[in-house]
Protein backbone atom coordinates (compact mmCIF):
# COMPACT_ATOMS: atom_id res chain seq x y z
CA UNK A 1 0.00 0.00 0.00
CA UNK A 2 1.00 3.34 -0.94
CA UNK A 3 0.01 5.91 1.77
CA UNK A 4 1.04 9.85 1.28
CA UNK A 5 0.96 11.75 4.55
CA UNK A 6 0.20 15.33 4.38
CA UNK A 7 2.24 17.07 7.05
CA UNK A 8 1.48 19.86 9.44
CA UNK A 9 2.24 23.24 8.10
CA UNK A 10 4.24 24.36 11.38
CA UNK A 11 7.54 23.21 12.63
CA UNK A 12 6.24 23.00 16.24
CA UNK A 13 3.17 20.64 14.81
CA UNK A 14 5.63 18.55 12.90
CA UNK A 15 7.20 17.57 15.95
CA UNK A 16 4.21 16.77 17.33
CA UNK A 17 2.94 15.00 15.11
CA UNK A 18 5.87 12.65 15.19
CA UNK A 19 4.13 10.01 17.58
CA UNK A 20 1.74 9.69 14.47
CA UNK A 21 4.24 8.94 11.71
CA UNK A 22 5.53 6.53 13.64
CA UNK A 23 2.87 4.59 14.40
CA UNK A 24 1.45 4.94 10.91
CA UNK A 25 5.29 3.42 10.28
CA UNK A 26 5.52 0.44 12.64
CA UNK A 27 1.30 -0.26 12.27
CA UNK A 28 0.55 -0.43 8.33
CA UNK A 29 2.54 -3.27 7.63
CA UNK A 30 4.86 -3.16 4.75
CA UNK A 31 3.27 -0.09 3.42
CA UNK A 32 4.88 2.62 2.12
CA UNK A 33 4.83 6.10 3.06
CA UNK A 34 5.66 9.29 1.67
CA UNK A 35 5.44 13.08 3.22
CA UNK A 36 3.75 15.62 1.48
CA UNK A 37 5.61 18.87 3.43
CA UNK A 38 6.30 21.98 3.10
CA UNK A 39 9.43 23.03 2.03
CA UNK A 40 10.74 25.00 4.86
CA UNK A 41 9.11 22.66 7.21
CA UNK A 42 10.79 19.48 5.65
CA UNK A 43 14.58 19.87 7.22
CA UNK A 44 12.77 19.21 10.29
CA UNK A 45 12.34 15.79 10.20
CA UNK A 46 16.22 15.25 8.67
CA UNK A 47 17.61 11.91 10.30
CA UNK A 48 13.90 10.38 10.79
CA UNK A 49 13.28 7.10 8.52
CA UNK A 50 9.57 7.20 8.93
CA UNK A 51 9.15 8.08 5.32
CA UNK A 52 10.35 6.33 2.14
CA UNK A 53 9.67 9.17 -0.14
CA UNK A 54 8.96 13.14 0.42
CA UNK A 55 6.94 15.57 -1.83
CA UNK A 56 7.63 19.18 -1.13
CA UNK A 57 4.01 21.39 -1.41
CA UNK A 58 3.52 24.87 -1.25
CA UNK A 59 1.42 26.44 -3.13
CA UNK A 60 2.98 29.96 -3.08
CA UNK A 61 6.69 28.38 -3.94
CA UNK A 62 8.81 30.04 -6.30
CA UNK A 63 9.61 26.66 -7.10
CA UNK A 64 7.46 25.64 -10.08
CA UNK A 65 7.31 21.87 -9.12
CA UNK A 66 6.56 22.40 -5.17
CA UNK A 67 3.01 23.91 -6.70
CA UNK A 68 -0.28 22.66 -6.26
CA UNK A 69 -0.69 21.40 -10.29
CA UNK A 70 2.84 19.87 -9.92
CA UNK A 71 1.79 18.05 -6.92
CA UNK A 72 -1.61 17.26 -7.58
CA UNK A 73 0.27 15.54 -10.73
CA UNK A 74 3.35 13.79 -8.76
CA UNK A 75 0.71 12.47 -6.50
CA UNK A 76 -1.66 10.79 -9.77
CA UNK A 77 1.32 9.57 -11.51
CA UNK A 78 2.11 7.55 -8.28
CA UNK A 79 -1.13 5.96 -7.71
CA UNK A 80 -1.17 6.35 -3.67
CA UNK A 81 -3.56 4.55 -1.90
CA UNK A 82 -4.63 6.13 0.69
CA UNK A 83 -3.87 9.90 2.12
CA UNK A 84 -3.79 10.93 5.78
CA UNK A 85 -4.39 14.32 6.50
CA UNK A 86 -2.93 16.10 9.54
CA UNK A 87 -3.37 19.71 8.33
CA UNK A 88 -7.07 20.33 8.63
CA UNK A 89 -6.80 22.90 5.28
CA UNK A 90 -9.00 22.79 2.54
CA UNK A 91 -6.30 22.99 0.44
CA UNK A 92 -4.74 19.92 1.31
CA UNK A 93 -7.99 17.50 0.88
CA UNK A 94 -8.60 18.90 -2.40
CA UNK A 95 -5.15 18.40 -3.43
CA UNK A 96 -5.18 14.33 -1.68
CA UNK A 97 -8.95 14.42 -4.28
CA UNK A 98 -7.97 15.89 -7.68
CA UNK A 99 -4.82 13.77 -7.03
CA UNK A 100 -7.57 10.35 -7.14
CA UNK A 101 -6.34 9.26 -3.96
CA UNK A 102 -9.47 6.48 -3.43
CA UNK A 103 -9.16 6.62 0.42
CA UNK A 104 -8.75 10.33 1.92
CA UNK A 105 -8.43 10.32 5.85
CA UNK A 106 -8.95 13.35 7.90
CA UNK A 107 -10.71 15.82 9.94
CA UNK A 108 -13.92 17.61 8.71
CA UNK A 109 -13.01 21.26 8.95
CA UNK A 110 -13.79 24.00 6.70
CA UNK A 111 -16.08 22.43 5.13
CA UNK A 112 -14.28 19.61 3.49
CA UNK A 113 -15.94 17.12 4.70
CA UNK A 114 -17.19 16.20 1.16
CA UNK A 115 -13.48 15.79 -0.34
CA UNK A 116 -13.17 13.17 2.20
CA UNK A 117 -13.82 9.32 2.11
CA UNK A 118 -12.55 9.05 6.07
CA UNK A 119 -13.66 11.95 8.43
CA UNK A 120 -13.13 12.29 12.01
CA UNK A 121 -14.52 14.97 14.11
CA UNK A 122 -12.92 17.53 16.45
CA UNK A 123 -14.80 17.57 20.16
CA UNK A 124 -16.59 20.86 20.54
CA UNK A 125 -18.78 22.41 23.61
CA UNK A 126 -22.28 23.39 23.37
CA UNK A 127 -22.07 26.44 21.49
CA UNK A 128 -20.17 24.43 18.55
CA UNK A 129 -16.95 25.75 19.46
CA UNK A 130 -13.87 23.36 18.79
CA UNK A 131 -12.83 22.80 22.61
CA UNK A 132 -8.80 22.36 23.03
CA UNK A 133 -6.96 19.35 22.97
CA UNK A 134 -3.52 18.15 22.81
CA UNK A 135 -2.47 18.24 18.83
CA UNK A 136 -0.51 15.39 19.50
CA UNK A 137 -3.44 13.10 20.69
CA UNK A 138 -5.94 14.62 18.01
CA UNK A 139 -3.41 13.38 15.43
CA UNK A 140 -2.55 10.07 17.07
CA UNK A 141 -6.56 9.38 16.63
CA UNK A 142 -5.74 9.56 12.20
CA UNK A 143 -3.51 6.28 13.41
CA UNK A 144 -5.55 4.77 15.91
CA UNK A 145 -8.47 4.98 13.12
CA UNK A 146 -6.52 3.29 10.71
CA UNK A 147 -6.12 0.56 13.63
CA UNK A 148 -2.20 1.59 14.38
CA UNK A 149 -1.32 0.80 17.88
CA UNK A 150 0.56 3.56 19.66
CA UNK A 151 2.87 2.66 21.51
CA UNK A 152 4.17 5.71 22.72
CA UNK A 153 3.41 9.69 22.94
CA UNK A 154 7.15 10.59 23.07
CA UNK A 155 7.98 13.35 20.71
CA UNK A 156 11.00 12.10 18.43
CA UNK A 157 13.97 13.62 16.28
CA UNK A 158 17.26 12.94 15.49
CA UNK A 159 20.21 15.17 14.74
CA UNK A 160 22.27 14.36 11.58
CA UNK A 161 26.09 14.44 11.47
CA UNK A 162 26.06 17.82 9.93
CA UNK A 163 24.13 19.15 12.35
CA UNK A 164 26.23 17.73 15.00
CA UNK A 165 29.08 19.31 13.17
CA UNK A 166 27.73 22.60 12.82
CA UNK A 167 27.11 22.32 16.62
CA UNK A 168 30.48 21.36 17.68
CA UNK A 169 31.53 24.09 15.88
CA UNK A 170 29.42 26.73 17.50
CA UNK A 171 30.46 25.35 20.95
CA UNK A 172 33.88 25.81 20.22
CA UNK A 173 33.69 29.23 18.86
CA UNK A 174 31.42 31.10 21.10
CA UNK A 175 33.11 29.57 23.79
CA UNK A 176 30.28 26.81 25.32
CA UNK A 177 32.65 23.41 25.63
CA UNK A 178 33.57 23.86 28.92
CA UNK A 179 31.81 22.02 31.65
CA UNK A 180 29.15 25.56 33.02
CA UNK A 181 25.49 24.50 32.11
CA UNK A 182 24.83 25.84 29.04
CA UNK A 183 21.06 27.78 28.95
CA UNK A 184 19.56 28.16 25.38
CA UNK A 185 16.95 31.01 24.59
CA UNK A 186 14.60 30.83 21.69
CA UNK A 187 12.48 33.75 21.21
CA UNK A 188 10.13 33.39 17.92
CA UNK A 189 8.16 31.98 16.53
CA UNK A 190 6.27 31.35 13.09
CA UNK A 191 2.47 32.10 15.23
CA UNK A 192 3.08 36.09 15.11
CA UNK A 193 4.42 38.95 17.88
CA UNK A 194 1.68 38.01 20.24
CA UNK A 195 3.93 35.06 21.77
CA UNK A 196 7.22 37.40 21.60
CA UNK A 197 8.47 38.18 24.96
CA UNK A 198 10.06 41.49 25.11
CA UNK A 199 14.39 41.59 24.50
CA UNK A 200 15.19 43.33 27.40
CA UNK A 201 13.14 40.48 29.73
CA UNK A 202 15.42 37.76 27.75
CA UNK A 203 18.39 40.30 28.47
CA UNK A 204 17.88 40.55 31.67
CA UNK A 205 16.94 37.15 32.33
CA UNK A 206 19.66 36.13 30.72
CA UNK A 207 22.05 38.40 32.73
CA UNK A 208 20.90 36.82 35.61
CA UNK A 209 21.64 33.56 34.77
CA UNK A 210 25.37 34.32 33.86
CA UNK A 211 25.46 36.20 36.46
CA UNK A 212 24.64 33.86 39.33
CA UNK A 213 24.34 30.05 37.92
CA UNK A 214 27.60 31.07 36.08
CA UNK A 215 25.66 29.59 33.18
CA UNK A 216 26.76 30.09 29.68
CA UNK A 217 23.36 31.47 27.86
CA UNK A 218 23.09 30.76 23.82
CA UNK A 219 20.27 32.54 22.19
CA UNK A 220 19.34 30.43 19.03
CA UNK A 221 17.42 32.09 16.44
CA UNK A 222 16.18 31.64 12.59
CA UNK A 223 17.19 34.53 9.61
CA UNK A 224 14.29 36.48 10.68
CA UNK A 225 15.33 37.08 14.23
CA UNK A 226 18.98 37.53 14.07
CA UNK A 227 17.95 41.06 14.75
CA UNK A 228 16.30 40.29 17.86
CA UNK A 229 18.99 37.47 19.11
CA UNK A 230 21.53 40.48 18.50
CA UNK A 231 19.74 42.69 20.94
CA UNK A 232 19.27 40.27 23.65
CA UNK A 233 23.11 39.98 23.57
CA UNK A 234 23.74 43.75 23.57
CA UNK A 235 21.35 44.52 26.66
CA UNK A 236 22.70 41.62 28.41
CA UNK A 237 26.22 43.22 28.21
CA UNK A 238 27.48 40.48 29.57
CA UNK A 239 30.68 38.07 27.94
CA UNK A 240 28.61 34.65 29.07
CA UNK A 241 25.76 35.47 26.89
CA UNK A 242 26.63 34.85 23.15
CA UNK A 243 24.16 33.95 20.08
CA UNK A 244 24.21 32.36 16.56
CA UNK A 245 23.06 35.48 14.94
CA UNK A 246 26.56 35.48 13.19
CA UNK A 247 26.68 31.95 12.45
CA UNK A 248 24.89 30.21 8.94
CA UNK A 249 21.76 29.27 10.21
CA UNK A 250 19.44 25.72 10.24
CA UNK A 251 16.61 24.21 11.79
CA UNK A 252 19.69 21.23 12.09
CA UNK A 253 22.02 23.59 14.07
CA UNK A 254 19.05 24.71 16.50
CA UNK A 255 18.03 21.02 17.32
CA UNK A 256 21.54 20.06 18.16
CA UNK A 257 22.39 22.95 20.23
CA UNK A 258 18.78 22.63 22.11
CA UNK A 259 19.98 19.00 22.45
CA UNK A 260 22.63 19.22 23.90
CA UNK A 261 21.63 22.32 26.17
CA UNK A 262 21.45 22.19 29.79
CA UNK A 263 17.97 23.91 29.62
CA UNK A 264 15.76 25.70 27.07
CA UNK A 265 13.82 28.37 27.89
CA UNK A 266 11.13 29.52 24.90
CA UNK A 267 8.39 31.28 23.30
CA UNK A 268 5.36 28.91 22.80
CA UNK A 269 7.11 27.72 19.26
CA UNK A 270 8.74 25.25 17.69
CA UNK A 271 11.83 24.68 19.42
CA UNK A 272 10.04 24.54 22.54
CA UNK A 273 9.15 20.93 21.27
CA UNK A 274 12.56 19.95 20.32
CA UNK A 275 13.62 19.98 23.45
CA UNK A 276 10.76 17.93 24.23
CA UNK A 277 11.66 15.50 21.59
CA UNK A 278 15.49 15.22 22.73
CA UNK A 279 14.78 15.36 26.76
CA UNK A 280 16.32 18.72 27.32
CA UNK A 281 14.53 20.19 29.80
CA UNK A 282 12.73 23.56 29.24
CA UNK A 283 10.73 25.95 30.73
CA UNK A 284 8.05 27.55 28.20
CA UNK A 285 6.36 31.40 28.29
CA UNK A 286 3.23 31.31 27.42
CA UNK A 287 0.70 34.16 26.85
CA UNK A 288 -2.18 34.40 24.02
CA UNK A 289 -1.89 30.43 23.31
CA UNK A 290 -3.72 28.19 25.30
CA UNK A 291 -1.27 25.58 27.13
CA UNK A 292 -3.83 22.45 26.35
CA UNK A 293 -3.31 22.81 22.58
CA UNK A 294 0.23 21.92 22.66
CA UNK A 295 0.38 19.86 25.74
CA UNK A 296 2.63 16.78 25.36
CA UNK A 297 3.87 13.92 28.82
CA UNK A 298 7.06 15.61 28.25
CA UNK A 299 8.56 15.30 32.04
CA UNK A 300 10.84 18.14 31.91
CA UNK A 301 8.57 20.80 30.87
CA UNK A 302 7.37 23.78 32.97
CA UNK A 303 5.45 26.19 31.56
CA UNK A 304 5.03 29.79 32.84
CA UNK A 305 2.13 32.54 32.20
CA UNK A 306 1.07 35.75 33.77
CA UNK A 307 -2.88 35.55 33.93
CA UNK A 308 -5.10 38.49 32.14
CA UNK A 309 -8.96 38.89 31.73
CA UNK A 310 -8.26 38.98 28.18
CA UNK A 311 -6.47 35.76 27.65
CA UNK A 312 -5.32 33.09 26.45
CA UNK A 313 -7.16 34.66 23.37
CA UNK A 314 -5.03 32.82 20.32
CA UNK A 315 -4.43 35.56 18.24
CA UNK A 316 -1.44 36.11 16.61
CA UNK A 317 -1.63 39.80 17.13
CA UNK A 318 -2.89 41.18 20.72
CA UNK A 319 -6.33 42.61 19.66
CA UNK A 320 -6.24 45.28 22.43
CA UNK A 321 -2.63 46.49 21.69
CA UNK A 322 -0.89 46.46 25.34
CA UNK A 323 0.60 42.58 25.32
CA UNK A 324 0.04 42.48 28.51
CA UNK A 325 0.05 38.57 28.85
CA UNK A 326 4.17 38.90 27.86
CA UNK A 327 5.15 41.81 28.84
CA UNK A 328 3.72 41.76 32.76
CA UNK A 329 5.41 38.09 32.96
CA UNK A 330 8.83 39.43 34.40
CA UNK A 331 12.29 37.94 34.12
CA UNK A 332 12.34 37.44 37.92
CA UNK A 333 8.91 35.04 37.79
CA UNK A 334 11.13 33.37 35.00
CA UNK A 335 14.27 33.37 36.64
CA UNK A 336 12.83 31.64 39.90
CA UNK A 337 11.77 28.88 37.61
CA UNK A 338 14.97 28.42 35.82
CA UNK A 339 16.85 28.40 39.46
CA UNK A 340 14.59 25.15 40.85
CA UNK A 341 15.01 23.59 37.30
CA UNK A 342 18.94 24.23 37.21
CA UNK A 343 18.94 23.05 40.69
CA UNK A 344 17.39 19.53 39.96
CA UNK A 345 20.18 18.89 37.63
CA UNK A 346 22.67 20.07 40.44
CA UNK A 347 24.09 22.98 37.93
CA UNK A 348 22.85 26.11 40.21
CA UNK A 349 25.53 27.54 42.42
Amino acid sequence: MKVAVFCPNLIGDTVMATPTFRALKNGLDRASLTAVIRPHVAPTLDGCRWFDDVILFDHRSSNRSNRTLAVVGRLRRERFDLAVLLPNSYRSALVARLAGIPRRLGYQRHGRGVLLTDVLHHPVDAGGQRLPAPIVETYLKLARYLGCPVESTRLELATTPADEAAADRAWADLGLAGLDPVVCLNTGGAFGPAKNWPVEHFAALARRLADEAGARVLVVCGPSERENARAIVAAAGHDRVVSLAERELSIGLTRACIRRATLLITTDSGPRHFAAAFGTPVISLFGPTHIAWTRSQHPLAWHVRHPVPCGPCQRPVCPKGHHLCMKDLSPESVHAVARRVLAKSATYS
